[in-house]
């Protein structure tokens, strides 16, 4: 039992997280509000669990053995009746299993990330179109992806063929094709993926620093694609022990994974906490260069439903936008329901029925109520 303490402790982790993220999701939304990504995010929890059960039941059941390392003279030796031949073939079993649960894992984690990355571009025309290749990008690379792993090999039974040699391809436990054929389409999603919310955070009104701890927080699936590539030079290197080597790092890419998917659903309560201890200063958004207002690039409904990213052309033409804030992805604090849509501009001031709250110079916003909106210029 020893030995599986690593893949207990993150599959621990992995509940923690995701048991999290529900809480999170659930108390800023609601029940009715919860969307795809927050279904989807246990279900890709239970095929991490249950692909670490496979990964445990090839050196519990199976001895830790399959059908790959052997020479032909092994091979031949090996008697059909024996311990070790029934072993190396359900051992290879499981290895075909495990490579079809770790690729379901990690595609519906993407599936999680993509529908969120949906909300945050929600009106926001050229990136939501991009959001909607991403969906086909991760559906054609899922289907694909698991078709060769089942079907790479024919017939499927040289899978677990221990004499003769059936060849590296239907080895499961190393086979190029299986290593390969998950590792490449993994990468190309992944960087897909991270390339859809960066040119937005850059062009948000946000200061620097915000920028750059928000660039870091997205850019965490650097962490999942070199878990992914460490994977794949172990499979290929690691020689008799491969089946648990490659199995411990499937476990420690899907952690990673599930941690970074759900990093920017638990930042705002992370930040609530560290305020909490005396560590607010790690997530400060001021900025030397920049001076943001609480309401900066933002868009608020009243009423406390979900509030998508949108983009807004204010009266000098200019378009603005504004975060999800059911996800409060750039922190933005101290801000009051009030029932009215307040909808952030680019110059002056806040207008209400009992007065105005002018904003520095190049910004605007203005209140409404119901669905009248009455905007205001001002030149300071």
């Amino acid at each position: 039992m020893a030995e599986h303490t690593e893949a207990f402790t993150l599959l621990s982790l992995v509940v923690v997280v995701v048991s999290l993220r529900i809480f999170v999701r659930v108390r800023n939304v609601g029940f009715r509000g919860l969307q795809l990504d927050d279904y989807l995010m246990p279900v890709a929890a239970i095929l991490c669990i249950v692909d670490l059960a496979a990964a445990i039941y090839v050196v519990a059941g199976a001895k830790g053995l399959t059908n790959s390392y052997m020479t032909d003279e092994q091979r031949a030796s090996l008697s059909p009746d024996s311990e070790e031949y029934a072993h190396r073939v359900l051992g290879s079993k499981i290895q075909v299993f495990g490579w079809v649960l770790y690729v379901a894992s990690l595609w519906c984690i993407k599936v999680c990330v993509a529908v969120f990355y949906s909300r945050l571009t929600n009106n926001l025309a050229h990136l939501k179109i991009r959001v909607y290749i991403a969906y086909v990008l991760i559906g054609v690379t899922w289907a694909i992806t698991t078709l060769l792993l089942l079907f790479g090999c024919r017939p499927m039974s040289k899978y677990w063929q221990v004499s003769p040699d059936p060849g590296n391809i239907c080895q499961p436990t190393n086979s190029k094709l299986y290593v390969l054929s998950v590792l490449v389409p993994d990468l190309l999603t992944d960087a897909y993926l991270l390339s859809i919310p960066l040119p937005l955070l850059w062009a948000v009104n946000i200061g620097l620093k915000k920028k750059l701890s928000l660039t870091a927080l997205f850019s965490g699936v650097l962490f999942v694609i070199v878990a992914a590539i460490i994977r794949g030079v172990v499979i290929l290197t690691a020689g008799p022990e491969g089946a648990v080597t490659g199995s411990k790092w499937a476990i420690r890419e899907e952690f990673v994974s599930i941690v970074i998917a759900n990093l920017p659903i638990l930042q705002p309560p992370i930040r609530s906490l560290c305020k909490k201890i005396g560590l607010g200063a790690l997530f400060s958004t001021h900025d030397s260069h920049h001076h943001s207002t609480p309401f900066e690039g933002r868009t608020i409904g009243g009423g406390g439903g979900s509030y998508p990213l949108r983009s807004h052309k204010n009266t000098h033409n200019v378009t603005v936008t504004a975060w999800d804030s059911d996800e409060q992805i750039l922190g933005v604090e101290g801000m009051q329901n009030t029932g009215r849509n307040i909808v952030v501009g680019r110059e002056v001031a806040v207008e209400s029925e009992a007065g105005s709250l002018k904003g520095p110079a190049g910004w605007t916003a203005s209140v409404v109520s119901g669905s009248t909106t009455k905007p205001r210029t001002s030149e300071g």
